[in-house]
């Protein structure tokens, strides 16, 4: 990368770390000490997020749109303003649905402001050359729990959870809108090299579309449903809790370190075949966990692995497929039924587990999994033949 898309990258980078910080890790913090405080339940207060990522799916096309028409600066920055406004109607809330309705708002800001928009911001700026930038965004984006949550912890025993929400605030007023205004370029007055012209977008081919959709939003499905009862899925097992999370450690190391491999040699390669080794990672990794202790702990470092460059993949795949002309179209219209199966899978998980048990949702998390190897596969033979996802409207 040259010296000034490192520092778009890493403009981008820290506001994604406070982005993902402020909305979606935020609950995982503050929801036991707002129940606390309110006597809300807390089944209600999580609810928020899953709010949040409804409104966010709803609204990503037309954010996806508004990135192809005007470029990403203006979008990412009012994103940031939007999870500002929503924290903001969270820590005034004088009850539920004021704070339900602060988590709308929020998921606005979220679609505007998180990985979507970030990698169309990318893809609108530098065309078919965004590929590396895109890997690099996602090793900032990485660090978000690591970072965000002993702060927000620091923050709520000092401050309370509605000191902790102004906080927040606070600093994407502060720090991130004002860092998008000065490091993200305006739209170029003429398209990158392979961008096509903006009256000339390219329609995106159906059936690569419904696939690549298909493995995106399965994979979203899967990881949400792990990240929110991942204890759950680990069932009784020797050590207990303690167990559970010293084995949740593990993953995010290794998402961060399939990143860095990836950046290393993945850009030698289609990205379809970082797609296709992260679809099968995952699969290894939910297959693991259905046997003993040191299985699990070398499923979830496969199982991490695979979740950190799926990330990239879902970045990347797009804009090599259907290219950079309608990219931030089709990233906007990729990320309405990922999110919406993100809100939606861990409700439908905690059901199965309350009556089935962790088993068969396993079973179940692994067949999605081996679907969205099946959908990755046919991607990778159409590009094996030379297809590509677009045709120029005329």
């Amino acid at each position: 990368m040259t010296r000034s898309v490192s520092l778009v990258v890493a403009g981008l980078g820290v506001g994604q770390i406070l982005a993902w910080g402020s909305s979606f890790y935020l609950p995982a913090v503050l929801a036991a000490p707002v129940a606390a405080d309110t006597g809300w339940p807390l089944t209600a207060v999580v609810a928020g997020l899953s709010v949040a990522l409804v409104v966010g799916g709803l609204a990503s096309p037309r954010l996806g749109r508004a990135i192809q028409r005007r470029g990403g600066r203006p979008v990412l920055a009012a994103g940031s303003a939007g999870i500002a406004a929503g924290l903001v109607i969270l820590a005034a809330a004088p009850n539920l649905p004021v704070f339900l309705a602060g988590w709308v708002v929020i998921g606005l800001g979220m679609a505007a402001g998180l990985y979507d928009a970030a990698f169309a911001c990318l893809g609108r700026l530098y065309g078919a050359r965004a590929r590396t930038a895109i890997t690099a965004l996602t090793l900032f984006g990485g660090f978000a729990s690591t970072l965000c949550w002993p702060l927000a912890a620091w923050a709520e025993a000092r401050l309370g959870w509605r000191g902790t929400c102004l906080a927040f605030a606070a600093a994407q007023v502060l720090i991130v809108v004002p860092l998008y205004l000065l490091v993200v370029p305006p739209v170029p007055a003429e398209a990158p090299a392979g961008a096509g012209a903006a009256g000339a977008a390219p329609v995106p081919d159906r059936r690569l579309l419904l696939l690549t959709g298909g493995a995106v939003t399965l994979t979203g499905a899967v990881t949400a449903v792990v990240s929110v009862h991942f204890i759950a899925l680990l069932g009784p097992r020797e050590g207990g809790l303690a167990a559970a999370v010293a084995l949740g450690a593990l993953i995010g190391p290794a998402q961060v370190a399939a990143r860095v491999v990836e950046l290393g040699l993945g850009r030698h390669r289609h990205p379809i075949w970082t797609m296709a080794a992260a679809a099968g990672l995952i699969l290894a990794g939910l297959a693991g966990l259905m046997s003993g202790f040191v299985t699990a702990a070398a499923a979830l470092i496969l199982y991490g692995g695979g979740v950190g460059i799926f990330s990239i993949a879902r970045g990347t795949v797009p804009l090599a497929l259907f290219g950079p002309g309608s990219y931030a179209s089709v990233m906007g219209g990729l990320a309405r039924p990922m999110m919406l199966a993100g809100a939606l899978a861990p409700t439908v998980a905690a059901a199965g587990l309350e009556i089935l048990g962790p088993r068969p949702i396993l079973w179940g998390l692994a067949a999605a999994a081996a679907a969205t190897v099946i959908f990755v596969a046919i991607l990778a033979r159409e590009v094996a033949r030379g297809r590509t996802g677009g045709a120029v409207r005329t």
